[in-house]
């Protein structure tokens, strides 16, 4: 429950396929807001809980994990954010806490429901059933081109193993218009930014967005 007079903080996420620029743009975001005395917690997905990054590691870098059936595969991102949510966004966001996530449940609409071909309407109501009406306030999309995102997070990577990052082009390709797709069924919440900007463009452009959608935050 949300303390009697306290603002409840807001919710976004990044989404978008590899090598996109997430990260470097998630941190920007956060240095920003700090400097500007908002209070701001990072969640990444999966992970971001004890059992969260149990899961993130079978379904990355854990040979047991090669095997993983399409469903399981859903079913176990769901899990990490089931508890993701209840146990540290929910919680934060009563405090006033502004939430930025790497990643939420558009990655499983798109990643498993497109890239993995399961049914639509199915992985729409495991992601409802995990994230209740906790939902982004809004959403940034860093889109790029398929064949230079996976280019770029395969160098970042190095030779660490990552299993998602291990698909065939086509998978990425997939997953690329999956999002776009969605964007354009959400628009009041999802804003597409072109990710093969540079990185401070990027950077304004999220920025502004966030001073106008948000903008009672810094007054």
């Amino acid at each position: 429950m949300q303390p009697q007079g306290m603002k409840r903080g807001v919710f976004i996420s990044f989404e978008g396929s590899e090598g996109c620029g997430k990260s470097t743009q998630i941190a920007r975001l956060e240095t920003k807001l700090r400097d500007v005395g908002i209070e701001v917690m990072r969640t990444r997905e999966p992970g971001g809980t004890a059992v969260g990054e149990q899961i993130r590691h079978l379904l990355q870098h854990a040979p047991e994990g090669e095997n993983l059936t399409s469903e399981s595969e859903l079913l176990l991102f769901a899990a990490s954010r089931a508890q993701l949510v209840r146990e540290v966004i929910q919680p934060a966001l009563a405090r006033g806490t502004w939430v930025i996530a790497d990643r939420f449940l558009d990655s499983t609409t798109v990643y498993q429901g497109i890239g993995r071909g399961l049914n639509a309407d199915a992985v729409a109501a495991i992601n409802g059933f995990a994230v209740g009406d906790c939902l982004p306030d809004a959403t940034f999309l860093l889109d790029m081109d398929a064949v230079e995102g996976h280019s770029r997070a395969v160098k970042v990577r190095g030779d660490t193993p990552d299993r998602m990052e291990d698909q065939p082009l086509a998978f990425f390709e997939a997953v690329r218009a999956g999002y776009l797709n969605l964007a354009e069924a959400q628009p009041e919440r999802i804003q597409v930014i072109d990710a093969s900007d540079s990185i401070e463009e990027i950077e304004q452009r999220i920025w502004a967005a966030c001073r106008q959608q948000f903008d009672e935050f810094f007054c």
